[in-house]
């Protein structure tokens, strides 16, 4: 499947003037603990979903919000997280973002990511490098855990994880640099591409939350595993551990001295 990437951003730059609607975020429910749905989420995914489903008839749709369906992995389809980071969104904290990814023959091909509070749209094509507002993106060549700035993801809907993670980010803090928490895995993923910290790492993410931001980070120069260094599914939940490739590397790497923590 082709897809024209001006034509799925023009959409996502259209997605703004329902992402700041501060009257549609204070319509809320809630899904689960601590896992929030507004009219913002279900508003901005109806509308990709029709732009987009209309001029790519066939393709199937993965996202957060709204219907589930059942998936051919073996056809096209779109990943959406429509808000990533709508805890945020409720709170005006301006770290949310559109995350769209296109999956076709086994692989993410395409992906965007847009933040339409900093106005920056994050592109990527297989093979095509990455780019921030049009700019070639690359990693940091920080070589090592210590002289890193890691983030974190706390996995919010799953409290009972807490005790071992917190474990765990104990001994990032310790080792690291210093650590950092967004709210959002897909930005987190993001600025691992863009070399504004230098690794991610959060258990049980959804294929909405980091499938964009796999191509992206992968064409910036950077790596994506599971805590393990094993292959990451984009259609599955997965442990995702992200950084710029040395640190994943290095002899003290980043995911083989915390992951048997886990």
């Amino acid at each position: 499947m082709r897809t024209d990437t001006e034509l799925i951003k023009s959409l996502a730059y259209q997605t703004k003037d329902i992402t700041t609607d501060r009257a549609l975020v204070g319509t809320v429910s809630e899904k689960g603990r601590a896992d929030f749905v507004t009219s913002v989420d279900t508003g901005v995914q109806d509308f990709l979903e029709r732009e987009l489903l209309a001029r790519y008839p066939g393709t199937q749709l993965l996202g957060e919000e709204g219907r589930r369906h059942e998936i051919d992995p073996n056809g096209a389809i779109l990943i959406l997280d429509p808000i990533d980071g709508t805890t945020n969104l409720i709170y005006d904290y301006r770290m949310s973002a559109v995350s769209l990814a296109l999956y076709d023959g086994g692989e993410i091909v395409t992906s965007i990511v847009y933040n339409p509070f900093t106005e920056e749209m994050f592109t990527a094509e297989k093979s095509g490098g990455a780019y921030l507002n049009g700019v070639r993106i690359r990693v940091t060549t920080t070589k090592t855990v210590s002289e890193s700035l890691i983030a974190i993801g706390t996995s919010p809907y799953e409290k009972e994880r807490a005790d071992r993670n917190f474990e765990v980010f104990k001994n990032i803090y310790k080792a690291s640099l210093d650590i950092r928490r967004s709210g959002s895995a897909a930005l987190d993923l993001y600025y691992v591409a863009v070399g504004r910290i230098d690794g991610f790492m959060e258990q049980n993410l959804k294929p909405w939350d980091f499938a964009a931001g796999m191509l992206i980070l992968s064409e910036a120069g950077g790596v994506v595993t599971d805590y393990f260094g094993s292959a990451v599914n984009p259609l599955a939940n997965s442990d995702i551990l992200a950084s710029n490739g040395f640190i994943h590397a290095s002899s003290c790497g980043f995911g083989n001295s915390f992951a048997k923590k886990i």
